[in-house]
């Protein structure tokens, strides 16, 4: 393992952090997309699957634990703890428009027909369009807290620094994951487009402890 799969790693995780601190220490869950997060919850619960079947390190065991319960932890406190202030009429994303074509694809392309390779390239390939809700509801709304544009910096950053990893593993293992280079293209760019669709959008500073 190399040290921008590490980084990515706590990117990733330092992202998942930032969201879940920011609506215990608020007791609020405006601004943020529950349908994303079901989404990811979504993409951690079928790519690791593997938990009970394979085991590769410890680190790699602890990380999955970790994002998992962070996923449904941020999923419960946005429907369940806190349900009253989720913005429900402004995330009205159809997910359908994005399981339907992601299901499909799994089927269509992947490395082998077996259950659990097919639930692995459905996450790869959700993964890369999970954050559209979210994006849909900062365009509707106008305005995203700075804790949001946070969370979204170092989800990006996750991405950018998977790439990197991708490319070191290329050129020191001669290792290529098409599946999950391409959908990680795919999501980088998404990320990009979702920085500059939040400048110039009104930043609402977060609530006070």
């Amino acid at each position: 393992m190399n040290v921008f799969r590490i980084l990515g790693d706590l990117s990733h995780l330092l992202a998942m952090i930032l969201l879940l601190g920011k609506i215990w220490r608020s007791k609020c869950c405006t601004g943020i997309s529950g349908k994303s997060q079901i989404l990811f919850a979504l993409v951690f619960t079928t790519r690791y699957l593997d938990l009970f079947t394979n085991f590769i390190s410890i680190y790699n065991t602890v990380m999955k634990v970790v994002f998992l319960l962070c996923a449904y932890a941020t999923v419960y406190m946005i429907y369940g703890k806190f349900r009253k202030t989720f913005d429900s009429e402004n995330d009205t994303f159809r997910l359908e428009f994005l399981l339907v074509p992601v299901i499909g694809l799994s089927f269509l392309e992947n490395y082998s027909f077996t259950p659990l390779e097919i639930l692995w390239t459905f996450s790869i390939y959700l993964e890369s369009v999970a954050i559209l809700p979210q994006l849909f509801m900062i365009s509707k709304t106008g305005e995203a807290e700075t804790i949001t544009t946070h969370y979204l910096f170092f989800l990006g950053l996750y991405r950018a620094l998977y790439l990197a990893n991708w490319i070191r593993r290329y050129q020191t293992e001669n290792f290529y994951d098409q599946i999950a280079v391409v959908s990680g293209v795919v999501q980088t760019i998404f990320y990009l487009y979702v920085t500059k669709v939040l400048k110039g959008k009104k930043l609402s500073l977060p609530m006070p402890i």
